[in-house]
């Protein structure tokens, strides 16, 4: 009678080709929990680790860390959450398994399944139901109000019904801009963990902006002052960063600008060692410094009637944050209070 073969656990000089094609990170460690092995996507997340190395000093999850010592202790399987806190939010969850390899030694394999998209669909959702039900409830009541006059006491009132018109032409106008926004702001969440790679030069991008915009200052009676460096070069996604400066050329030319004043807003561009640093300063009334740790939060605003009578969504700066932070950028805002606002924006340059 024939014996079944037995299995043959592949060996340690094997164990790097194999995992080397597996497209999640994956760790393999031995019982002191050191570094056997790990994959070109395991050297992405943790680019400080070494072989040999404790895996703790480039993983910091205690909780994996325990569920890993007691598989390669011996123990089953285990599962455990992961959450990666910088440079951005990411979410795991680990899967740990025992390991054999020829002779005694003990070894356990921890792979990692990126939930990032999962959190961050399911987060987007909720913030939009709560954000949009809020923002929206005041214009469509207003659109309902109106409607239920056309069709009762003004019915036949021309006169009223041209204004009504008028009026519910601007409440849907602000809603549309409204959804606009908050999806934009949701496809930006949605692939934040994601750095744009694509070469763009920011100084023609800054100057079609700032084109687009002239008429605009025009109006408003504020004057633009230009300062671009040439040939500054970031990586990212035009479109985003073109959002970035239009954001902030609009908002100066909006809120940043005094009465009577005819000081230009200020707009620079410039080289500073590896980071292309984009700035617009007004000399408007100046923000408050209560309300500067704030700006960049959803819907809010220092003057929600004046927002509003603008077009304002409450939107603009958030999805400026949420722009520099995907391009691994800084936003800084400086102002005090009769002195005018400075807006600026560090981004890595190629």
């Amino acid at each position: 009678m024939k014996t079944s073969p037995q299995p043959q656990w592949p060996s340690e000089d094997m164990l790097g080709p194999v995992i080397e094609a597996l497209p999640e990170p994956v760790f393999v460690i031995d019982a002191e929990t050191h570094a056997l092995a790990f994959n070109a996507a395991a050297r992405a997340l943790a680019p400080a680790l070494r072989l040999g190395e404790p895996l703790s000093r480039s993983l910091r999850s205690p909780d994996m860390l325990d569920a890993a010592m007691r598989v390669v202790a011996g123990g089953e399987a285990e599962k455990a959450a992961w959450v990666e806190r910088l440079p951005v939010e990411r979410w795991f969850e680990a899967h740990i398994a025992p390991v054999r390899f020829p002779g005694s030694r003990t070894a356990a394999m921890i792979s990692l399944r990126d939930l990032t998209e999962a959190h961050r669909v399911e987060r987007m959702r909720v913030d939009f139901v709560a954000n949009a039900s809020h923002e929206l409830r005041t214009p469509l009541a207003s659109l309902l109000g109106f409607v239920e006059t056309l069709q009762g006491p003004a019915k036949n009132d021309e006169k009223a019904r041209d204004r009504f018109l008028g009026i519910m032409r601007e409440q849907a106008q602000r809603m549309a801009r409204l959804i606009d926004d908050l999806l934009s702001l949701s496809r930006i969440e949605q692939h934040m963990h994601v750095r744009p790679v694509e070469a763009v030069d920011f100084t023609v991008l800054v100057a079609h902006i700032v084109d687009t915009l002239m008429p605009m200052a025009e109006e408003n009676g504020v004057p633009l002052a230009l300062d671009l460096a040439p040939n500054v070069i970031v990586p990212g996604d035009r479109d985003e960063l073109a959002r970035i400066v239009e954001n902030l050329i609009e908002n100066a030319l909006k809120y940043g600008c005094a009465e009577h004043a005819s000081q230009p807003v200020e707009i620079s561009l410039a080289r500073s060692g590896a980071s292309a640093v984009f700035s617009v300063r007004d000399h408007g009334p100046g923000i408050p410094q209560e309300h500067i740790p704030r700006l960049t939060e959803r819907f809010y605003r220092v003057d929600a009637g004046k927002s509003r009578a603008k077009g304002g969504t409450g939107l603009g700066l958030a999805i400026v944050k949420h722009i520099v932070l995907r391009h691994r950028g800084r936003l800084v805002i400086e102002s005090a209070l009769g002195e005018g606002a400075l807006f600026r924006v560090t981004l890595p340059a190629a």
